[in-house]
């Protein structure tokens, strides 16, 4: 107990002395911020962790240096060829694709959507008895689990190479991400009107309508809109595997090395997506 007493002044002198030297040098124009870990040994070794992980890293994954510089080559192909996108040569194809993906975006959307509602209001913990809440949050899960890639092939394989397989793989993506968000919104409503209605003795329905829709509608509007804008970009991947869409038209031309083709391709994509999000912003400003 003593050598604890005897060191208490000793360290306060110590932190005296620290502070007004970082307060001098601070007056000269010279502080730094004091390290996030005080310990410089303990600094030291992490950073020589991390390197030692890093070399350990290289060496263990096989870089072909000759692949990386033919694959350099065609980068600046690739790159080069946005300055002469092809939109002609294979126009038809680019616009069933296009068709195709903005159908799939929307169906999916309005679809995923639909089903998202019920399963979010269940996912609510603040109002929905807790089986029905374990349920939906299950269902939540189960969709948030698998990447959209994968659920293409599983629905390409059940149903068959074509859009049918892209609208229920977004539409399946939709309800876990359109749920999780509109529960998460329920739950961080305010409680006072919710209550407010409650004891004017409205029923079930009209406390959701009149107390917890007025608080949601506006984010969930918005992240409808998000969620089209997402569908569309994704309906460029799960195209890949045969989901339809505009991803078969680009990954044909990848697959060809026509290059100008998958410019012009890449860039009606940029495109709509730019016009998408300029479109989400004004509804977003209307409905605030």
């Amino acid at each position: 107990m003593s050598s604890a007493a005897s060191r208490r002044p000793a360290e306060l002198q110590a932190d005296a002395a620290r502070l007004a030297a970082r307060v001098a040098a601070a007056r000269s124009g010279q502080w730094r911020p004091l390290p996030r870990i005080s310990s410089r040994a303990l600094r030291w070794s992490l950073n020589a962790a991390v390197l030692v992980y890093l070399v350990l890293v290289y060496y263990s994954v096989d870089i072909n240096w000759a692949r990386v510089a033919q694959g350099l080559d065609r980068a600046l192909n690739f790159i080069g060829s946005f300055f002469t996108p092809d939109f002609v040569s294979r126009g038809g194809e680019i616009v069933v694709g296009l068709r195709e993906s903005l159908t799939m975006s929307v169906v999916a959307t309005v679809l995923g959507i639909a089903l998202a509602i019920p399963v979010g209001l269940g996912g609510a913990r603040n109002i929905a008895p807790r089986p029905v809440y374990f349920l939906c949050r299950g269902i939540i899960a189960l969709s948030r689990t698998f990447q959209e890639l994968i659920i293409a092939i599983l629905f390409v394989a059940m149903f068959g190479f074509g859009p049918l397989a892209g609208v229920f793989t977004l539409a399946f993506a939709t309800i876990g991400f359109m749920a999780k968000l509109l529960a998460e919104d329920i739950e961080d409503a305010q409680r006072e009107p919710m209550e407010a209605i409650r004891a004017t003795g409205a029923s079930w329905w009209q406390w959701i309508v009149w107390s917890v829709q007025p608080q949601v509608m506006p984010r969930l509007i918005g992240l409808s809109l998000y969620r089209l804008d997402i569908n569309f970009r994704e309906s460029a991947v799960i195209g890949i595997v045969g989901a339809g869409g505009i991803g078969a038209t680009l990954n044909t031309s990848i697959n060809r090395y026509d290059y100008d083709t998958s410019a012009a391709v890449l860039l009606l994509i940029i495109g709509i997506v730019l016009l998408s999000e300029y479109f989400s912003g004004y509804v977003r400003r209307w409905t605030a």
